[in-house]
C-alpha cells in the first residue's frame, strides 16, 4: 500500500503508544517521535525525544524494550506481520509452535487399535462361514447317506446298489455264458 502522510501518522502514534505503555510515568507525543530518510519503499530510521527535554532522546534500549512489548499491537495496526515489517536491532518475537489439538500418540494408538479390531472381526466372519461351509457339506452327507441307505451304499464316493442277501444277488462277470468253459 502507498506510504503518505496518514501512514506516518498512524506508525509515530504507535511507537508514542507502546513508549506510554512501557514506562507508565511517560507522556510521549506524536511530536516526540521524528522520522528520518524516508523512502519510497518504507525504509526510514526514527528516533523518539524526552517528553520533558525535547533536545534529548531516549535511549535506544528503552525505545527496543517498548516496541517489543508492543510489537503485536504495532503489527496489527498495519496489518503486518514478523515477517512483512522489521526493526533493525529488534529481533522479531516468534509465536509458540503449534500444538496439534490431539497428541500423536492417541492417533497411533487408535488406528492400531482398529486394525486388531479388524483383525478380530474378520477372523470370527471367516470362522463363521467356515462353520456354515463345514455344516452344509456334513448335512449333504447325511442327506446322501440316507438316500444311500434306500438305494445302496456309497463306496468311496461312487453309490453302490444294496444286496438283498436273502434274495440272493447274482455277479454277471462271474456267471457262465452256456459253461463254454470248463468248471473248476
Amino acid at each position: 500500500y502507498a506510504w503518505d502522510a496518514n501512514e506516518e501518522y498512524l506508525f509515530k502514534a504507535m511507537v508514542a503508544f507502546a513508549m506510554r505503555r512501557y514506562s507508565s510515568k511517560s507522556t510521549t507525543q506524536i511530536s516526540n517521535v521524528l522520522l528520518c530518510n524516508v523512502t519510497d519503499r518504507v525504509s526510514f530510521w526514527f528516533v523518539v525525544t524526552d517528553p520533558s527535554k525535547n533536545v534529548t532522546t531516549v535511549p535506544g534500549s528503552e525505545v527496543e524494550a517498548a516496541i517489543r512489548m508492543n510489537r503485536n499491537r504495532i503489527n496489527s495496526a498495519f496489518l503486518l506481520s514478523d515477517k512483512t515489517l522489521q526493526f533493525l536491532k529488534i529481533t522479531s518475537t516468534l509465536s509458540p509452535p503449534v500444538e496439534p489439538s490431539t497428541p500423536v500418540w492417541l492417533i497411533v494408538f487408535g488406528v492400531v487399535l482398529c486394525l486388531i479390531v479388524a483383525g478380530i472381526f474378520f477372523l470370527v466372519f471367516a470362522g463363521i462361514q467356515q462353520r456354515k461351509k463345514k455344516n452344509k457339506e456334513s448335512t449333504e452327507r447325511e442327506n446322501l447317506e440316507e438316500k444311500d441307505e434306500v438305494t445302496g451304499t456309497v463306496e468311496n464316493g461312487i453309490p453302490c446298489e444294496v444286496l438283498d442277501l436273502k434274495a440272493g444277488h447274482i455277479n454277471g462277470v462271474f456267471a457262465a455264458d452256456d459253461e463254454r468253459f470248463t468248471s473248476l
